[in-house]
């Protein structure tokens, strides 16, 4: 199953894809898609749609897997990565991809076993899961092939469970 894995910004909208044989995770491809300050809002987000498209069109995975987007302070930041998550998971459905959605927490707690873990554990665990010389960059590189490797976590103990059904 390969699977593509989103952290969603608008500014920088990291990407990767996985590919999961057995309790394996082999790393195909990964990247961040930017966008230029002072970019209109419109325009960053054709960028952002035009690049997943042609990523999935390019790697073919199975199903994508994105973060849930988590709420601080800033309201306007919230909204504009809610908008350029908002076209991430519409390039995945006009794909014809299954999308899973998880929370910063459930990624973390998938990777390092601990739901408040740093940022730098999880980075580390994406290194080491998938079997890499150096952590990715930018962060948001390592943000979404965590968020692909939840899925896979998940996939798998899905099947485990309908197995035994």
């Amino acid at each position: 199953m390969k699977i593509l894995g989103i952290d969603p910004g608008y500014a920088i909208l990291g990407w990767g894809v996985i590919e999961m044989r057995g309790n394996k995770f082999i790393p195909i491809n990964y990247g961040a898609v930017t966008t230029k300050a002072g970019m209109d809002m419109t325009s960053r987000l054709k960028v952002l749609y035009s690049s997943l498209m042609n990523i999935i069109a390019d790697e073919q995975p199975d199903v994508a897997s994105i973060e849930e987007l988590f709420f601080n302070t800033n309201t306007k930041t919230a909204i504009m990565v809610g908008q350029a998550r908002g076209v991430a998971i519409l390039a995945c459905a006009n794909s014809g991809l299954p999308v899973y959605e998880y929370t910063p927490l459930q990624i973390k707690q998938g990777l390092v076993g601990y739901g408040r873990a740093e940022k730098k554990q999880v980075q580390e665990m994406v290194k080491t899961i998938l079997s890499l010389k150096s952590v990715p960059k930018p962060d948001d590189t390592a943000d979404a092939l965590a968020a692909a490797i939840c899925c896979g976590h998940s996939a798998n103990y899905r099947n485990r469970f309908e197995n035994k059904l």
